[in-house]
């Protein structure tokens, strides 16, 4: 993508990209009981052993909540990459798609905007035109948008992962494409939000079947990403090994 005049540096792109998760996480926290989950406690502020790469990494759980995670990692005053998550899986009480937010310096931004099926979406027509329809236009625009770049993910699991109304693009790195993304985001969990209030209940004996692939699908997510070998290039191996771990709850104290 060419440049334009309103590039901005990379520290101030990764800034602006972690203000959007926070926004978007003080929407969560309003709505939401959370309680942070001791198990990351030490991951809040971690770093490479040569100080090059740096993140913090939190995670919160409560009443309608199974699974948060609030996370950045990267050092972008000295590098080109840095990369914020934020992640919402819900409790098996209602069947309303899980959230998934990620933004990263590439140094173009990138970002990742998605709703987490919960249900086979080649067979259950209802949810698909329920959840993943009323996004269809928006994705169909942006497919059309001169400002943005489809990315395309080399990695089979990861087209997988995502749903067919995934929003996944680069950008140049500009105030337009930044307030762009915002947009973005605050829509999908404005959305998101009716549809968690407006949910029916997951009938008791099914929610421990539902509970169960939710977990499979989330360590799945975590352990499969092909990103996480060049993590351990930076961390090393027994940090990225935690991390991953965290992402999907393998060590966590609260349920």
């Amino acid at each position: 993508m060419t440049k334009q005049p309103t590039d901005l540096n990379n520290k101030a792109v990764f800034d602006q990209l972690w203000g959007i998760t926070k926004e978007l996480y003080e929407k969560l926290e309003a709505r939401f009981e959370l309680h942070p989950d001791l198990s990351v406690e030490n991951l809040q502020q971690y770093s490479s052993l040569d100080g090059n790469m740096k993140g913090s990494l939190t995670a919160f759980s409560g009443e309608e909540v199974d699974w948060l995670i609030h996370s950045w990692l990267g050092n972008p005053e000295k590098s080109n990459f840095s990369s914020v998550r934020l992640t919402t899986w819900l409790k098996s009480h209602i069947q309303v798609p899980h959230l998934a937010f990620e933004f990263r310096t590439l140094p173009n931004i990138f970002f990742y905007i998605d709703y987490i099926p919960r249900t086979e979406l080649l067979t259950d027509l209802a949810y698909l035109d329920r959840y993943y329809e009323p996004v269809n236009q928006t994705f169909l625009k942006l497919q059309d948008d001169s400002r943005l770049k489809v990315f395309t993910s080399t990695s089979l699991y990861l087209r997988l992962f995502q749903s067919p109304v995934s929003l996944c693009y680069t950008g140049a790195p500009t105030f337009d494409t930044l307030e762009l993304t915002r947009t973005l985001a605050h829509e999908t969990l404005d959305r998101w939000l009716t549809w968690v209030d407006a949910a029916e209940l997951v009938p008791e004996d099914a929610r421990e079947a539902l509970a169960a692939r939710d977990l499979l699908v989330r360590r799945n997510s975590a352990e499969c990403d092909p990103g996480n070998k060049f993590v351990a290039q930076m961390l090393g191996s027994e940090l990225t090994d935690k991390l991953v771990r965290s992402l999907w709850g393998g060590d966590r104290i609260s349920h």
